[in-house]
């Protein structure tokens, strides 16, 4: 009676971490989603910057001419 009682115990145990496992992995997930998201934007806000700016240098450069 001992041997399936210990398994039975092993076995929720192992239930068990792997649960806390896929949790923590679920919101490191999360996280990085959102650093993702935080980049992406940031990048277009430097790509616009950018586009600005060459617009506003080819007018400079138009008026030189």
């Amino acid at each position: 009676m001992f041997w399936p009682m210990l398994a039975i115990a092993l076995g929720f145990l192992g239930i068990s971490v792997l649960g806390v496992l896929g949790i923590k992995v679920f919101l490191e997930a999360q996280r990085l989603g959102r650093q993702v998201a935080g980049t992406a934007e940031r990048i277009n806000r430097a790509a616009e910057d950018l586009e600005k700016a060459a617009a506003d240098l080819a007018a400079t450069g138009e008026a030189l001419r």
